[in-house]
């Protein structure tokens, strides 16, 4: 009887056991939270289509870097010719012209130092001093400064225009690095971020050490204020590299041209009566102008990480 009573006990125990890791991993599944989403095939199809109108066009450009004049007419846009060209198209779009295009991209260089370089420490300035200090007027500064943010570019150009005319700095390098430095968003931004990033505990345990204003910033709020400084720095700097408007109303002397108007003369160039079509290189051209903010962005990156991550554990 003990045997025949042992003997299904363990066939049980073993029929039991048998659906256990099935059951054991479906515990071990995680429950979908705002934290840990369900997956949505609708927004993973719309995700796939926005990074492929994205990307589409950076691979069209460097596909067609690769060919010279002819494959540019002969071979489909979206694939390689016969002959990989690439090397000798960035040869000839330094050298094309006496090397103009270099002359340019040094241009470009000195505007976004300058001007971009410029208009984050203005804002990094402007911004904490607007979210620390207490001061009459306060609040109209603040519209002030929404109002400068809605009011576009374009419609300051002309008027900007005339004000440079007269003061003689038009065709000028100043005439472009100027109103750079004015960023009504960047300003905004790091107000926003400063009165969130730097507590106003600090700076007053600070002051009551002894510490100044100047080494109280330069000591404690900076650090704090970094991740939004680089990403104004960021904003100013695209603006700045891509800025065409402004150049092509200010400067007419090619010597001073930024990219944006040097690769747009050459490709005028070729709607002139004699003038010679360099497509090769306009493209060639087009690629190597956004490596550097390529190369800038991945360099940068790690600060906007850090950011992400201060504040989110308390010690």
């Amino acid at each position: 009887m003990t045997t025949s009573l042992t003997e299904p006990t363990s066939g049980s125990t073993a029929r039991s056991a048998a659906p256990a890791p099935a059951a054991a991993a479906k515990r071990r599944r995680r429950p979908h939270t705002p934290l840990n989403p369900r997956p949505s095939i609708p927004l993973t199809l719309v995700t796939g289509l926005v990074l492929v109108y994205t990307l589409l066009p950076l691979a069209w450009l460097v596909v067609n870097a690769t060919k010279d004049q002819k494959g540019l007419l002969d071979s489909f846009g979206l694939w390689f010719a016969d002959d990989f060209n690439l090397w000798d198209n960035v040869s000839r779009t330094l050298t094309y012209d006496d090397g103009v295009f270099v002359r340019w991209l040094l241009n470009t260089l000195l505007y976004v130092a300058v001007g971009a370089g410029g208009a984050t420490v203005l804002a990094v300035l402007g911004g904490y001093a607007l979210a620390t200090y207490d001061f009459p007027g306060r609040k109209a500064v603040f519209a002030v400064v929404i109002g400068a943010v809605a009011v576009p570019g374009t419609a300051l150009a002309v008027p900007t225009f005339l004000m440079f005319s007269k003061m003689g700095l038009t065709n000028t390098p100043w005439a472009v690095i100027v109103p750079s430095l004015i960023s009504p968003f960047g300003l905004y931004l790091m107000w926003v971020f400063a009165a969130e990033a730097v507590p106003r505990e600090l700076l007053e345990a600070a002051r009551i050490d002894g510490s100044g204003e100047l080494r109280t910033f330069r000591t404690i709020a900076l650090p704090l204020l970094t991740p939004g400084a680089v990403t104004v720095l960021l904003f100013s700097m695209v603006a700045t590299w891509n800025n065409y408007f402004l150049p092509l109303i200010m400067i007419k002397d090619p010597d001073w041209y930024p990219l944006t108007l040097g690769l747009d003369a050459w490709n005028a160039q070729a709607q002139t009566a004699g003038g010679e079509a360099v497509f090769d290189l306009i493209i060639t051209g087009s690629l190597l102008t956004i490596v550097p903010i390529v190369a800038v962005f991945l360099l940068l990156q790690r600060y906007w990480q850090s950011g992400l991550a201060a504040g989110s554990v308390k010690e």
